[in-house]
């Protein structure tokens, strides 16, 4: 029991990580930079200095039934504002709002969205948009489709149900 408790810790201790911060690797003159702990920007020795961005507007409105408000613009011209309410399906929360930034080509980017049961839809001037159908679809397929609407409607005025399925012949194939 003391050998298999001795073999746990020994095992522990060898799997530990071995790190050297500040320290030059084995491998090569450079020191290894200790591990990023932060989410933000990454910075770099030799990096410009991080600008400070003022935030000029940061309203937030909670109310006691689940609706809330949000309004946020800072200074470099990002804007966000968004409202959602508990309207949903098992009280879903249903979304709406726009935001807008300046990319780093210098274009200004717009972008109104709403999400709800139907999930995530954005509305932009800058978002791709799917190609035209690329060709115009058969006058045949038309005429089907047609076809299949004008059957629908007749089994619905004669009052069978649309879900029952007729009971194939059981004549098929006897010998007469």
């Amino acid at each position: 029991m003391k050998f298999l408790i001795l073999a746990c810790v020994a095992a522990v201790a060898v799997a530990a990580p071995q790190y050297s911060y500040g320290v030059p690797s084995a491998e090569s003159s450079e020191e290894v930079a200790a591990p990023q702990t932060s989410y933000g920007a990454p910075r770099d020795a030799s990096s410009e200095e991080v600008e400070f961005v003022p935030i000029l507007k940061d309203d937030r409105v909670h109310e006691e039934d689940g609706t809330y408000n949000f309004d946020f613009e800072a200074a470099n011209g990002i804007r966000f504002s968004q409202a959602g309410s508990p309207d949903g399906d098992d009280d879903a929360v249903i979304k709406a709002g726009e935001y807008s930034y300046t990319a780093p080509d210098g274009t200004e980017v717009h972008v109104k969205f709403v999400a709800d049961e139907n999930g995530f839809q954005p509305q932009s001037d800058l978002l791709p948009v799917a190609p035209e159908f690329p060709h115009p679809i058969p006058q045949f397929v038309l005429d089907q489709i047609a076809f299949a609407a004008e059957e629908d409607a007749a089994r619905a005025r004669a009052g069978y149900d649309s879900d029952e399925v007729a009971a194939p012949s059981t004549l098929y194939g006897r010998p007469n």
